[in-house]
């Protein structure tokens, strides 16, 4: 006789399995913005510049940033130490975006 399938079982495995991996990627997340610097950035400045990218359409803008991010896990030393600089010459994500008043423009 056959026996039978602990279905039950079986969906808490999976439940778990999704638990530990979507723990698992907040941690790497988490852990590449350390890499990057950006956590020297304010919460809100942090999450207006993902905000940014993401609603950018412009494809040629999304290919300069995923070679400079290409570049950066691939150990260039010079894309780690300019990790939070613009070495494009454009503005890193948002080309309207107007300095503060005082503030010297971006390098």
């Amino acid at each position: 006789m056959r026996k039978p399938r602990d279905y039950d079982a079986e969906l808490q495995a999976l439940n778990d399995k999704a638990k530990q991996l979507r723990s698992r990627k907040q941690t790497q997340l988490g852990e590449l913005v350390i890499a990057t610097g950006a956590d020297a950035l304010g919460t809100e400045v942090l999450a207006g510049v993902l905000l940014a990218a993401i609603g950018n359409d412009d494809p040629s803008r999304k290919e300069a940033w995923r070679k400079r991010g290409a570049a950066f896990f691939q150990g260039n030393a010079n894309a780690r130490r300019s990790a939070g600089k613009d070495t494009g010459g454009t503005q890193a994500i948002d080309p309207g975006a107007q300095p503060a008043a005082g503030t010297p423009g971006t390098a």
